[in-house]
């Protein structure tokens, strides 16, 4: 490919309202181009890199006998209507009337699509197991887009979806998909992903993995071990519960003043902030008559992830109580009454004495609180986030927390989508089940942009050599001296008879030149100018390492065939 017919313009500055580095150096090195907020077009180099990224995610699924197929993007109504999640799933899903006043949607996930496509066509157990995968667009409607190509609304994504008669041959086959995912990982160069438990969320399901990339542009919070192999996403961790024992005292009334939140109170009593009940109030996505409160104790933080989970629903919100009659800053779980109310406790309380919590009126709390005693609780369930320095759960050592981005997941679903859309196979005996499913998604764009955020420097891109758009920049500087043009033609048809080359044929500084080859981030930089032609010799430099060589001309193919390897 010649540069200077290149679709795709390179500049120096960064632009405005980029934080993330991925973003930028996309931006800035011609690979992507807005179209509109979380929605960006691939210009060529890009394209490279992500049909790159597909074809070794390609080969790896064929590997575990994969079958690729194609579903739509646009759906019916009806198919999502029999999982459910035609309503349960909000703002985030793509919802139109088509010309004929059909109800649609722009798929954000395939599973029913993937259940229609098997039903009445995988009929019985002896064609089981199987696997059927595509590389398809997603729709997904978010409501902050950010950071480029790590969180848009329209994006490409490897979803698969396996089907077993049993849970056992679900298992083995989940821990192949696992280790070609670890396979998928290691081959388009990323050196930092670990596999964590984590919340099969809308998926629904039992057991899920997510592939976090640690980078520090993450926005997903994992809790790590070092001592053993704990690790899980902040939705699911648990850490080891440090009771807190304070003396059992008489209930009293105590007047607090102003003083409503955790903080203020701690400094007005002078008081652990453990010794605190804290209540969150929440209401559930359309359902205004129910408040939730979740109490927790004050030095605890309530894990929305976790409480979703426990009351079964998809989306929550922290809710204005100015119209439920409770007292926002003193609210307490002592003589709370009231049919609007749905009550939840941390594990953080259970069988605790001593505590401090609001009187449910102005400028009262309560002192003395004994859970056993004062409190009506049904049960304490572990909805709490997880804090750096909590004890782990399996060694009782010190718990670290790190960023990382989700760079692909994979589920246990069950049979939520196929006894719902009363998919069968027979069995040797006649009888009829619902097969166990499993779900394994990548997503393409954010593999490229993460990768991106993991191998760059202060000069752009360093590409790993599996996924890099060229594997060789040929540069020739002094453009304008016949010999250094007429070698680097040459040079160039010779080549790319074997390798990747990006022809840097452009009449500009070979400062424009040399700082495009490091944005771009192309591995191999061979540099052609008058003084390395008068040594019969071109200038090689290795993007990634700086390291220089020296190298004749008619060495230069058997060279670059070296330095190119994919290993």
């Amino acid at each position: 490919m010649r540069l200077s017919k290149l679709v795709g313009e390179r500049f120096k500055d960064i632009p405005a309202g980029v934080s993330a580095k991925s973003h930028s150096l996309l931006l800035r090195a011609g690979y992507i181009k807005q179209v509109a907020n979380g929605v960006y077009s691939l210009l060529p180099s890009a394209q490279r890199v992500s049909l790159k990224i597909q074809n070794i995610i390609r080969e790896e699924m064929n590997k575990v006998d994969g079958q690729e197929v194609l579903m739509p993007v646009m759906m019916p109504r009806e198919i999502w209507d029999k999982s459910g999640r035609y309503t349960s799933i909000g703002q985030e899903m793509v919802r139109f009337k088509d010309r004929n006043n059909h109800e649609m949607l722009l798929g954000m996930t395939h599973e029913e699509a993937c259940v229609h496509l098997c039903q009445n066509t995988v009929k019985s157990y002896d064609q089981l197991p199987c696997m059927i995968y595509q590389i398809q667009t997603k729709i997904r409607d978010e409501a902050r887009p950010r950071a480029g190509l790590l969180r848009v609304r329209e994006f490409t994504m490897k979803d698969a979806y396996s089907f077993h008669t049993n849970n056992d041959d679900l298992n083995e086959y989940y821990n192949r998909v696992y280790k070609a995912y670890e396979r998928i990982y290691k081959r388009i160069g990323m050196k930092n992903v670990i596999a964590i438990s984590s919340d099969n969320g809308m998926m629904g399901g039992d057991g899920a993995h997510e592939f976090q990339l640690l980078v520090e542009a993450g926005e997903d919070n994992l809790i790590l071990c070092e001592n053993c192999d704990y690790k899980a996403n902040m939705e699911i961790a648990t850490s080891k519960l440090d009771n807190a024992n304070f003396d059992d005292e008489k209930l009293e009334e105590l007047f607090t003043e102003n003083a409503k939140t955790i903080d203020e109170l701690a400094m007005l009593l002078k008081k652990d902030k453990k010794q605190f009940i804290k209540a969150v109030c929440y209401a559930i996505s359309g359902e205004k008559d129910k408040v939730i409160v979740a109490f927790i104790r004050g030095d605890k933080e309530v894990n929305d992830a976790k409480l979703k989970k426990y009351l079964g629903v998809n989306d929550i919100n922290v809710t204005d109580i100015s119209d439920t009659g409770l007292v926002k800053g003193n609210i307490g779980c002592v003589n709370l009454e009231m049919d609007n109310i749905i009550k939840v406790f941390d594990l953080s309380l259970k069988d605790q004495k001593g505590l401090i919590c609001g009187a449910n009126k102005e400028e009262y709390h309560y002192c003395g609180v004994n859970m056993l005693r004062d409190v009506k609780a049904d049960n304490f369930v572990d909805i709490a986030k997880v804090n750096e320095g909590e004890l782990c759960p399996v060694c009782g050592k010190p718990l670290i927390i790190r960023k990382g981005i989700e760079v692909g997941n994979i589920f246990k679903l069950g049979t939520h989508y196929t006894s719902a859309m009363e998919m069968t196979v027979s069995m040797p005996d006649g009888s009829q089940i619902n097969p166990i499913m499993g779900c394994y998604g990548i997503g393409v764009g954010r593999c490229l942009a993460g990768i991106v955020e993991e191998s760059s420097d202060d000069k752009g891109i360093v590409w790993p050599k599996a996924i890099a758009p060229w594997l060789v920049y040929l540069c020739p500087l002094r453009n304008d001296n016949a010999e250094v043009e007429e070698i680097s033609e040459k040079l160039y048809n010779e080549l790319s008879q074997n390798f990747e080359v990006l022809y840097d044929d452009r009449k500009i500084s070979a400062g424009i030149k040399l700082t495009d080859s490091e944005l771009m981030g192309i591995p191999v930089r061979v540099v052609i100018s008058p003084r390395s032609l008068s040594q019969s010799q071109a200038e090689i430099t290795i993007r990634e390492s700086g390291e220089k060589i020296m190298v004749d001309l008619a060495n230069l193919n058997e060279t670059l065939a070296k330095l190119t390897m994919i290993d």
